[in-house]
Protein backbone atom coordinates (compact mmCIF):
# COMPACT_ATOMS: atom_id res chain seq x y z
CA UNK A 1 0.00 0.00 0.00
CA UNK A 2 2.81 2.09 0.84
CA UNK A 3 4.54 1.64 -2.13
CA UNK A 4 1.63 2.44 -4.28
CA UNK A 5 1.19 5.82 -2.57
CA UNK A 6 4.45 6.55 -3.67
CA UNK A 7 4.11 5.86 -7.36
CA UNK A 8 1.08 8.10 -7.32
CA UNK A 9 2.99 10.97 -5.74
CA UNK A 10 5.62 10.07 -7.99
CA UNK A 11 2.73 10.43 -10.99
CA UNK A 12 1.34 13.01 -9.92
CA UNK A 13 4.61 15.25 -9.51
CA UNK A 14 5.76 14.06 -12.97
CA UNK A 15 2.42 15.18 -14.47
CA UNK A 16 2.79 18.64 -12.52
CA UNK A 17 5.96 18.86 -14.13
CA UNK A 18 5.61 17.45 -17.36
CA UNK A 19 2.80 20.18 -18.08
CA UNK A 20 4.81 23.16 -17.72
CA UNK A 21 5.98 24.58 -20.87
CA UNK A 22 7.98 28.06 -20.88
CA UNK A 23 8.09 28.33 -24.86
CA UNK A 24 4.12 28.50 -24.41
CA UNK A 25 1.57 30.76 -22.15
CA UNK A 26 -0.26 29.00 -19.27
CA UNK A 27 -3.88 28.79 -19.50
CA UNK A 28 -5.92 32.34 -18.96
CA UNK A 29 -8.86 31.86 -16.48
CA UNK A 30 -11.29 34.84 -17.52
CA UNK A 31 -9.21 36.29 -20.38
CA UNK A 32 -11.27 39.22 -20.17
CA UNK A 33 -9.67 40.37 -17.26
CA UNK A 34 -5.64 40.57 -18.98
CA UNK A 35 -6.98 41.72 -22.64
CA UNK A 36 -9.62 44.22 -22.77
CA UNK A 37 -11.53 44.86 -26.23
CA UNK A 38 -9.32 48.30 -27.66
CA UNK A 39 -11.59 50.80 -28.80
CA UNK A 40 -10.53 53.29 -31.33
CA UNK A 41 -11.42 56.68 -30.05
CA UNK A 42 -13.20 58.34 -32.83
CA UNK A 43 -13.64 54.92 -34.60
CA UNK A 44 -16.07 53.56 -36.41
CA UNK A 45 -17.17 51.09 -33.25
CA UNK A 46 -16.90 54.27 -30.96
CA UNK A 47 -17.34 54.29 -27.21
CA UNK A 48 -19.36 57.60 -27.88
CA UNK A 49 -23.24 57.15 -28.22
CA UNK A 50 -23.48 59.42 -31.35
CA UNK A 51 -21.03 57.40 -32.89
CA UNK A 52 -18.61 59.81 -34.11
CA UNK A 53 -17.27 62.47 -31.89
CA UNK A 54 -16.82 62.94 -27.78
CA UNK A 55 -19.97 64.42 -25.75
CA UNK A 56 -20.53 68.26 -26.70
CA UNK A 57 -21.60 70.12 -23.31
CA UNK A 58 -25.09 71.83 -23.67
CA UNK A 59 -25.50 74.56 -25.63
CA UNK A 60 -24.58 77.80 -23.24
CA UNK A 61 -23.04 75.80 -20.41
CA UNK A 62 -20.56 77.30 -18.86
CA UNK A 63 -17.60 75.47 -17.42
CA UNK A 64 -17.41 75.35 -13.39
CA UNK A 65 -14.95 77.68 -12.16
CA UNK A 66 -14.83 79.59 -15.76
CA UNK A 67 -16.27 83.24 -15.34
CA UNK A 68 -17.09 84.79 -18.72
CA UNK A 69 -15.62 88.03 -19.78
CA UNK A 70 -17.99 90.57 -21.83
CA UNK A 71 -15.44 92.58 -23.09
CA UNK A 72 -14.52 91.54 -26.65
CA UNK A 73 -11.42 91.37 -27.97
CA UNK A 74 -10.87 93.92 -29.97
CA UNK A 75 -9.31 97.59 -30.32
CA UNK A 76 -12.56 99.28 -28.91
CA UNK A 77 -12.91 96.77 -26.26
CA UNK A 78 -9.22 97.53 -25.34
CA UNK A 79 -10.23 101.02 -24.89
CA UNK A 80 -13.46 100.26 -23.35
CA UNK A 81 -11.42 97.71 -20.54
CA UNK A 82 -8.85 100.99 -20.15
CA UNK A 83 -11.63 103.34 -19.36
CA UNK A 84 -13.82 101.62 -17.39
CA UNK A 85 -12.80 98.24 -15.82
CA UNK A 86 -11.70 98.21 -12.39
CA UNK A 87 -10.43 95.54 -10.21
CA UNK A 88 -12.81 93.74 -7.65
CA UNK A 89 -10.43 93.01 -4.81
CA UNK A 90 -10.12 95.05 -2.13
CA UNK A 91 -7.64 96.45 -1.08
CA UNK A 92 -7.61 94.21 2.03
CA UNK A 93 -7.63 91.25 -0.28
CA UNK A 94 -4.65 92.15 -2.65
CA UNK A 95 -1.58 90.34 -1.62
CA UNK A 96 1.58 91.63 -3.87
CA UNK A 97 3.63 89.03 -2.55
CA UNK A 98 1.33 86.15 -4.14
CA UNK A 99 0.95 89.17 -7.31
CA UNK A 100 5.05 89.41 -7.31
CA UNK A 101 5.30 85.34 -7.41
CA UNK A 102 2.48 84.85 -10.10
CA UNK A 103 4.49 87.82 -12.34
CA UNK A 104 7.79 86.42 -11.93
CA UNK A 105 6.43 82.83 -13.55
CA UNK A 106 3.89 84.06 -16.25
CA UNK A 107 5.27 87.89 -17.05
CA UNK A 108 9.12 88.51 -15.67
CA UNK A 109 10.81 86.03 -18.65
CA UNK A 110 9.52 88.67 -20.97
CA UNK A 111 8.59 92.21 -19.05
CA UNK A 112 11.10 91.77 -16.39
CA UNK A 113 11.31 91.24 -12.60
CA UNK A 114 11.39 95.19 -12.39
CA UNK A 115 8.59 95.56 -15.26
CA UNK A 116 11.45 97.28 -17.28
CA UNK A 117 11.34 95.20 -20.56
CA UNK A 118 14.82 93.45 -19.89
CA UNK A 119 13.68 89.91 -19.16
CA UNK A 120 15.91 87.10 -19.75
CA UNK A 121 14.20 86.87 -23.72
CA UNK A 122 14.51 90.04 -24.34
CA UNK A 123 18.35 90.26 -23.07
CA UNK A 124 18.99 87.06 -25.56
CA UNK A 125 17.39 88.73 -28.06
CA UNK A 126 14.90 86.43 -28.34
CA UNK A 127 12.29 88.27 -27.82
CA UNK A 128 12.35 92.34 -28.94
CA UNK A 129 10.52 95.37 -28.80
CA UNK A 130 8.92 95.21 -24.95
CA UNK A 131 8.14 98.31 -23.64
CA UNK A 132 8.94 99.65 -20.12
CA UNK A 133 5.82 100.01 -17.78
CA UNK A 134 7.43 103.65 -17.22
CA UNK A 135 7.72 104.26 -20.88
CA UNK A 136 6.32 107.62 -21.96
CA UNK A 137 3.09 107.36 -23.74
CA UNK A 138 2.30 103.85 -22.23
CA UNK A 139 -0.37 104.95 -20.39
CA UNK A 140 -2.11 101.63 -18.45
CA UNK A 141 -4.58 100.82 -16.21
CA UNK A 142 -6.01 98.19 -14.49
CA UNK A 143 -8.27 97.02 -16.79
CA UNK A 144 -5.69 97.37 -20.24
CA UNK A 145 -3.48 95.17 -18.35
CA UNK A 146 -5.73 92.76 -17.22
CA UNK A 147 -7.75 92.96 -20.92
CA UNK A 148 -4.28 92.10 -21.94
CA UNK A 149 -3.44 89.23 -19.65
CA UNK A 150 -6.86 87.85 -20.66
CA UNK A 151 -6.62 87.83 -24.75
CA UNK A 152 -3.14 88.69 -25.12
CA UNK A 153 -1.73 91.57 -27.38
CA UNK A 154 0.88 91.74 -30.25
CA UNK A 155 3.22 89.15 -30.01
CA UNK A 156 1.89 88.17 -26.48
CA UNK A 157 -0.65 85.31 -25.87
CA UNK A 158 -3.55 85.11 -23.45
CA UNK A 159 -2.61 83.27 -19.80
CA UNK A 160 -6.84 83.29 -19.57
CA UNK A 161 -5.82 79.64 -19.04
CA UNK A 162 -2.88 79.66 -16.96
CA UNK A 163 -4.27 82.70 -14.46
CA UNK A 164 -7.73 82.35 -12.81
CA UNK A 165 -9.87 85.83 -12.40
CA UNK A 166 -8.39 86.08 -9.03
CA UNK A 167 -4.91 85.22 -9.90
CA UNK A 168 -5.02 87.96 -12.82
CA UNK A 169 -6.24 90.50 -9.94
CA UNK A 170 -3.51 89.77 -7.93
CA UNK A 171 -0.91 90.30 -11.10
CA UNK A 172 -2.42 93.74 -12.33
CA UNK A 173 -2.12 94.70 -8.82
CA UNK A 174 1.45 94.17 -8.83
CA UNK A 175 2.22 95.14 -12.67
CA UNK A 176 0.38 99.13 -10.99
CA UNK A 177 3.04 98.36 -7.95
CA UNK A 178 5.78 97.98 -10.31
CA UNK A 179 4.58 100.99 -12.61
CA UNK A 180 4.32 103.57 -9.69
CA UNK A 181 8.05 102.21 -8.21
CA UNK A 182 9.68 102.56 -12.13
CA UNK A 183 7.95 106.42 -12.02
CA UNK A 184 9.72 107.20 -8.72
Amino acid sequence: MKSLIKIIVLAVGFVAVSCKKDSAPNYQFMPNMYESAGYETYGEASAFSNGIEAQLPAEGSIARGFVPFDIDNTTEGYELAKSTLKSPLDSTVVDLERGKSLYNIYCGICHGTKGNGQGNLVKREKILGIPSYDDAGRAITEGSIYHTIYYGKNAMGSYANQLNEEERWQVVSYVLKLKSDLEK
